[in-house]
């Protein structure tokens, strides 16, 4: 599923399931930096969405503070 921002490019959301195969770890890992507030995310209803670039630019974040 793909979301329009206003500078007209496409950005893709994805669902707990999703980002929890793209991490490669359980879903109850993603509920988990979601409760803390680790993980970039957006609420519809009562359900988590995520911004694949934002999650690729959290991982980069990750990344380098381990360095």
């Amino acid at each position: 599923m793909e979301q329009q921002d206003n500078k007209g490019s496409d950005r893709e959301i994805l669902t707990v399931a999703e980002v929890a195969e793209y991490l490669r770890v359980h879903t109850t890992t993603i509920y988990r930096l979601l409760k803390t507030r680790k993980l970039p995310a957006f609420r519809v209803g009562s359900d988590w969405r995520f911004f694949r670039d934002d999650i690729d630019s959290w991982i980069r974040g990750r990344a380098s503070s381990m360095r």
